[in-house]
């Protein structure tokens, strides 16, 4: 007897959700191809049109020492025709692009060069308020993350606190809502503000990526380096007298660090900017304490510290 599962659709909701943030984002055939088939196919064809065929056309780079059996000859029910006119058919989409002129910077994927990064520089500088800045993010398409997030996620709190927290990138509930620290962890660090005496709403909250990497996972270097100077700009228009970078990464990133966060904790170092240097310092992010409870004595000590530097400025 075969068992059969109905999946609602919360449970197909909730599968698709994990597709696209572990980055699927098309289905590419409607049933699976035999590229092994389609390799001894192109093999017979002009090699004009096999050098022009899709890389996920191609039959894959074996390893050495390794060898994969080809069919000397398709299946019977394989037609030779459609496949030819398929290959023929991308062979001249890939040529109509190439000669096509370039797109508009908005309209796809960007290599992350140093231009962008340049890019970046020129269009941050230009940010003469928060809602500025905001805007200019919004508009700004040199970061491919943009591509793959729900939301821009910015920036939180009071626009003129004394303190600014820094954190890496929005997780998947701050996508969503488009505000970092939302979800978990944020409420982990609402629990631990309110603790030391300082709300949530008396301090300022950002991101050194303002878009969330598809899968949570870690923003490249090349990322991190093209959302840099936004970040910078946004400490330098909340003008905060103490920066708190949550996790070794955004603290390595604005600090420039090279310890880890066990080394960078517990004691202050310093944010230059051209503008003024200020104190700062590294503490555990939230997302680690939830895995490990046991270091939240740690950053407790890191907000005494920094509570008793608020009070004596």
């Amino acid at each position: 007897m075969t068992e059969t599962h109905e999946i609602d659709s919360a449970q197909l909701e909730a599968y698709l959700e994990f597709l696209v943030a572990a980055g699927f984002d098309c289905c590419l055939d409607d049933a699976p191809v035999d590229r092994f088939t389609v390799s001894a196919e192109v093999a017979r064809q002009p090699a004009s049109v096999a050098s022009a065929m899709p890389s996920d056309f191609r039959e894959p780079e074996q390893p050495r020492g390794r060898t994969v059996s080809v069919p000397n000859r398709p299946p019977e029910d394989f037609d030779a025709h459609k496949a030819a006119q398929t290959i023929l058919q991308r062979q001249k989409q890939i040529s109509d692009q190439a000669g096509s002129s370039v797109a508009p910077i908005g309209s796809g994927a960007v290599v992350p060069d140093a231009q962008a990064v340049s890019s970046a520089r020129e269009m941050a500088s230009k940010a003469g308020s928060l809602d500025e800045l905001r805007a200019i993010l919004a508009d700004f398409h040199g970061c491919n993350l943009r591509l793959t997030a729900k939301n821009l996620v910015f920036g939180d709190g009071n626009p003129n606190a004394r303190v600014m927290f820094v954190g890496e990138a929005p997780g998947r509930d701050e996508d969503l809502q488009g505000v970092p620290f939302v979800g978990r962890s944020g409420q982990l660090l609402n629990r631990m503000l309110a603790a030391a005496g300082m709300e949530r709403s008396s301090v300022y909250i950002a991101n050194v990526v303002p878009w969330r990497p598809p899968g949570n996972r870690a923003p490249t270097p090349q990322e991190t380096e093209i959302c840099r100077p936004f970040i910078q700009q946004q400490i330098e228009l909340v003008n905060p007298d103490f920066v708190v970078f949550l996790g070794a990464a955004s603290a390595k990133t604005l600090s420039g660090a090279s310890e880890g966060i066990r080394r960078l904790r517990g004691r202050w170092i310093s944010y230059a900017s051209p503008v003024r240097e200020r104190r700062a310092m590294a503490t555990f992010h939230p997302a680690y304490l939830l895995r490990s409870p046991l270091e939240k004595r740690y950053s407790w000590r890191d907000l005494l510290a920094l509570r008793e530097a608020l009070a004596d400025k």
